[in-house]
């Protein structure tokens, strides 16, 4: 079976390549941990296969064979010098394949395939003391073809590496339509030469292959090691040990935390355990991918390093709520001491979010400081200063391809920090804080959260029907893909 399931190599690398080209960071140590999963079911791979095997066709042809020469002895004629140029695979068209899976690596292969080829013929013989010459065009028909690869993939210094174990196509039947010439000079050509072609295709088409496999493993291993998100952060998407070859499917383990754009080398946290192993599978999507909650924690965590979680507001919805007066029967000392003078929120957090994921959603705690600013004579008078802390809920959905989110608040605690205008009451303030929260805060935060950050897919395949699940401390995407104009680019290389 070893020669059988050889040729395929060109077809299976890009169907890994296609779902995997996702840049990522820098030079990762050996103890890098995985925080997001990918997985390529089945259906996935199947779909892939189609999709490449097509592609793999289309970049195949034309394929030049070299050209073969021959001295035969025929019957009454006697020594012929013949010779085919300019052979060239002009068609192939494939009836069936498959794509398994197993520990030993990947297996691709094309049944039943046929191939159409044409090139110039040519003769000569001397009869007596004459030189007899002629040349004309042939076409040929190559059936039963078999075309196959195993293959595997291991991770090497973050990136994802090829090797073919064997490769090779097989031809069973060849049939010649000669274009000119006697019959004695077809059944020549068909006995001198039905072999030659025969082994020439089945070399020209595995070198192809082979050829296709080096470019493409080179192209893997020159991708860049880190994908942006904004002008603030990148994603680090370096691949984390040896994909996972099951009988249905093939996973990959990715770093997938966020660091500061400006940033080269990686905080300790993100050395910090890694996700566990996730086992929901839905064999009714093509792929799953798995996002462990600390993958949104670091997100927060950049943004709050580059400082990005401080806001002030000097307007809002609620604009009354922006003046004194607006706070005369909540804090009547305030509007006292400053009548009908403009305010401004200034909201800080003070720590990075904790966030978890548990009940469906996206859990985060936010300690933050609510400063409350009086514009008195032109001039920004700090007043008072509480510390609240709120309890959100982020739903994930998936948007194009990226994942994105709407954040709802859940509830929210106050304690005064300091006060220049005397004690407040808090349990009349919670109501105007509740105001802008909802009104201020939640929608400017959302508005960033509905750019979300992109999946990692690579550029040309689109999500469709995408579900989201929750299961041990992972957000879980389970979606079919759709090629788009540009998805078979790798095909090429």
């Amino acid at each position: 079976m070893g020669f059988f399931l050889k040729s395929i190599t060109h077809s299976i690398f890009v169907i890994i390549s296609s779902f995997l080209l996702i840049p990522a960071r820098t030079h990762l140590q050996s103890h890098e941990e995985s925080y997001i999963s990918l997985v390529i079911s089945s259906k996935g791979l199947e779909f892939a296969k189609d999709l490449l095997v097509e592609k793999a066709v289309s970049t195949l042809i034309p394929l030049q064979v070299p050209d073969i020469e021959k001295t035969v002895n025929i019957p009454v004629v006697g020594k012929v010098n013949m010779g085919l140029s300019n052979i060239t695979i002009s068609g192939v068209n494939i009836a069936s394949s498959l794509v398994e899976t197993g520990e030993n690596g990947i297996v691709l292969v094309a049944s039943g395939a046929t191939a159409n080829l044409s090139m110039n013929w040519w003769y000569s013989y001397r009869r007596w003391f004459i030189t007899i010459r002629d040349e004309g065009e042939a076409s040929v028909q190559v059936e039963n073809m078999q075309v196959g690869i195993t293959a595997t993939i291991k991770e090497e210094e973050g990136t994802i590496k090829l090797f073919l174990l064997d490769c090779g196509c097989s031809v069973e039947d060849i049939s010649i339509d000669l274009d000119g010439g006697a019959s004695w000079l077809y059944q020549g050509l068909v006995d001198a030469f039905q072999g030659k072609i025969r082994s020439a295709v089945e070399d020209a088409i595995s070198k192809n292959i082979k050829e296709g496999m080096k470019k493409l493993s080179s192209k893997l291993q020159s991708l860049p090691k880190r994908i942006s998100v904004d002008d603030i952060m990148d994603m680090n998407v370096t691949f984390v040990d040896d994909p996972t070859l099951s009988h249905s499917s093939v996973e990959f383990d990715i770093n997938g935390l966020f660091t500061a754009a400006d940033e080269i080398s990686i905080s300790d946290f993100y050395r910090r355990g890694s996700q566990t192993s996730v086992s929901f599978d839905d064999p009714t999507k093509m792929i799953k991918i798995s996002l462990h909650e600390n993958v949104f924690y670091t997100a927060a965590l950049v943004y709050f390093e580059k400082g990005y979680m401080h806001w002030n507001f000097d307007e809002i919805p609620e604009q009354s709520l922006l003046n004194t007066a607006g706070w005369r029967y909540i804090v009547p000392q305030l509007y006292d001491r400053y009548p009908n003078d403009d305010m401004m929120l200034n909201v800080s957090v003070a720590s990075p979010p904790v966030i978890k994921v548990i009940n469906q959603v996206i859990d985060a705690t936010v300690s933050s400081y609510l400063t409350i600013d009086v514009l008195d004579a032109g001039e920004v008078i700090p007043v008072a200063c509480i510390s609240m802390i709120i309890r959100a809920s982020c739903s994930p959905e998936v948007s194009g391809n990226n994942l994105v989110g709407t954040v709802s608040l859940i509830d929210f605690t106050l304690s005064l920090e300091w006060s220049r205008i005397g004690n407040l009451h808090l349990n009349l303030v919670q109501p105007v804080i509740s105001v802008i929260l909802k009104t201020v805060l939640f929608p400017y935060v959302n508005v960033h959260l509905r750019k979300g950050f992109p999946l990692p897919l690579l550029h040309g395949f689109e999500v469709r029907e995408a579900e989201i699940f929750y299961m041990d401390s992972n957000v879980i995407v389970c979606s079919d893909l759709a090629s788009t104009k540009g998805s078979l680019q790798l095909a090429a290389i």
